[in-house]
């Protein structure tokens, strides 16, 4: 019996974000164009996720949580680092 590779499990993937953020759209844009599942939560909806943010040191949107990696802001070489890719 041969057995097919298993691809690794991607690591979880949540996308904090607002309405009006430029590089929230980005963001987006570049997980749907690489195939990557993410959660997005709008801060302005969530204090809770904006309080997370601000006390991982993100005083902006976008900010970007893959597994318990915090990257605050679009940085695509940090997420691809971060995602193993």
């Amino acid at each position: 019996m041969d057995k097919k590779p298993q691809k690794p499990r991607q690591k979880s993937v949540v996308l904090f974000t607002s309405p009006s953020c430029k590089w929230c759209s980005v963001a987006k844009n570049y997980f749907k164009k690489n195939n990557i599942k993410f959660k997005a939560i709008d801060i302005t909806k969530n204090k809770k996720a904006e309080y997370d943010c601000l006390s991982h040191g993100c005083r902006g949107v976008p900010v970007v949580m893959i597994g318990t990696q915090w990257i605050c802001g679009f940085d695509e070489k940090k997420i691809k680092r971060a995602l193993g890719v």
